[in-house]
């Protein structure tokens, strides 16, 4: 029989970050932060581009351009979804990589919650769709549409609300969308590749081979990678298998590990480089080319008439929600993890709820899921518009209803009254910290001494003014 757990052999999941850690999720969401807000722009640009001037909308995203000798001449709709977003899974392939070597996902017990937590809230929400389209009879294609989580737009919700979550959270919601772009990356690579160029796939994978020996070799400069990696992507879209999975094999191959005398690996120094590319100009312009679908009453109505759009809108809300909070609740309750005691359960709820807001890969996945068939696949977007808008407002309200918890919790990290650039809670229990506010406060005493002295020679011995 299993030995009992003991308060002191659980572990604090959701617990405060350390301070590299805590550093490099601030950066990497304030870039997320800042292109979710760019998205949002671009995704409400698409739709009144769509409902207002719908001809130039589908002209535009139909303009053909690129090489048909080497089998890309594609539409601007195509290259937004097979080119710019190689980009953005190139970004994930590298927080993938970093999460394995460096994150939270580096010691298997720490990484057995959020991966349980994504795999749920995978799990869940196909669950739903199914469920929902078996009752009504409809199409069981787009089973994969509301199993992704967009962190971009998640967190422009975010900052569009101005809500501060704490650090753990915002950790917690990063990996979560981690481990969700790798199941998506899976998904698309296995049930969307249908037919396959097995010569086109050998030559993508030569090439991944000399951009791997390459890297062990040490070899630096843009201009060697750059083409190379457009050789990759264009072999990998010819094959038939999706070119956005040579992004994210490339990204993987990075090392993400600090050697002695490095301030950043060179995972980390490219993402810098990379990331804003992805989220200012990628992922956006995706967006506009997308999302643009007609958003008249009969067609909202359909949204939640139909069963592959209801399904669609109910695997979003709560299928996530539900997903995410039961396999996190699950994996706490039967492991060794406890939650941490500054937060409780309904943040984790409004958490998993935010996650329902998947916007980026749920278009792509609407497209493959639905290709060629037109008037479906706007619906489809339609409902991935409808469910992530639905989550993002619930998202809010749970959070709102916490958020003088959390802006208590946010300023106590943020403090730092000795002004060293390290905050206070990461010090409080390092006897240097200590001993140097032991010092500022001395400095300060003898600083008021030394005003005294001076206010008392200036003075005579009635106290008046010499």
């Amino acid at each position: 029989m299993a030995a009992p757990v003991t308060p002191k052999d659980r572990r604090k999941f959701l617990g405060r970050l350390s301070l590299p850690e805590r550093n490099f999720v601030a950066d990497a969401l304030r870039a997320e932060t800042v292109g979710g807000v760019l998205l949002l722009v671009a995704a409400i640009v698409a739709l009144i581009w769509a409902n207002t001037l719908g001809g130039s909308y589908a002209d535009v995203r139909g303009f053909h351009v690129g090489v048909e000798a080497l089998g890309l001449d594609l539409s601007l709709q195509h290259w937004a979804a097979d080119g710019l977003l190689a980009v953005f899974f190139f970004v994930a392939g590298i927080e993938l990589k970093r999460e394995l070597v460096a994150g939270e996902l580096r010691d298997p017990k720490a990484a057995a919650l959020p991966v349980i937590a994504a795999i749920c809230g995978m799990a869940v929400p196909a669950l739903v769709y199914a469920l929902v389209n078996t009752v009504g009879g409809g199409a069981m294609d787009g089973w994969a549409v509301p199993t992704a989580t967009d962190i971009a737009f998640a967190l422009a919700v975010l900052a569009v609300i101005g809500t501060s979550l704490p650090s753990a959270l915002r950790a917690f919601l990063l990996t979560l969308a981690v481990v969700d772009d790798l199941f998506a990356i899976l998904i698309i690579a296995v049930f969307f590749t249908k037919e396959i160029d097995f010569a086109a796939l050998g030559g993508s994978v030569v090439g991944l081979a000399v951009f791997w020996l390459l890297l062990r070799k040490g070899v630096r400069g843009w201009y060697v990678y750059v083409p190379l990696a457009l050789v990759i992507w264009g072999l990998m879209y010819n094959s038939g298998v999706h070119a956005t999975i040579a992004g994210v094999a490339m990204g993987l191959m990075l090392r993400c590990s600090r050697r002695e005398g490095e301030e950043h690996s060179p995972g980390e120094h490219i993402e810098h480089l990379v990331r804003p590319l992805s989220a200012g100009l990628a992922v956006p312009l995706f967006a506009l080319m997308s999302a643009g679908v007609g958003v008249s009453g009969g067609a909202l109505a359909d949204v939640f008439t139909r069963p592959e759009t209801l399904g669609v809108v109910l695997g979003l809300v709560v299928g996530k929600a539900v997903g995410i909070f039961g396999g996190t609740w699950c994996a706490a309750r039967f492991t060794r993890a406890e939650l941490n005691d500054d937060l409780a359960w309904p943040d984790v709820f409004a958490v998993a709820a935010l996650a329902g807001i998947g916007f980026t890969v749920s278009l792509l996945i609407g497209e493959l899921a639905f290709d060629g068939e037109g008037a479906l696949a706007d619906e489809i977007k339609a409902a991935v518009l409808m469910g992530s808008l639905i989550a993002a407002v619930c998202a809010t309200v749970l959070l709102k209803l916490r958020v003088r918890r959390y802006q208590a919790l946010v300023e106590e990290e943020e403090r730092d009254e000795d002004h060293d650039g390290i905050p206070d809670v990461y010090e409080q229990h390092n006897p240097a910290y200590h001993l140097r506010m032991a010092a500022i406060y001395d400095e300060k005493a003898a600083e008021h001494r030394r005003l005294a002295q001076l206010a008392g020679a200036g003075s005579d011995e009635g106290g008046r003014p010499a």
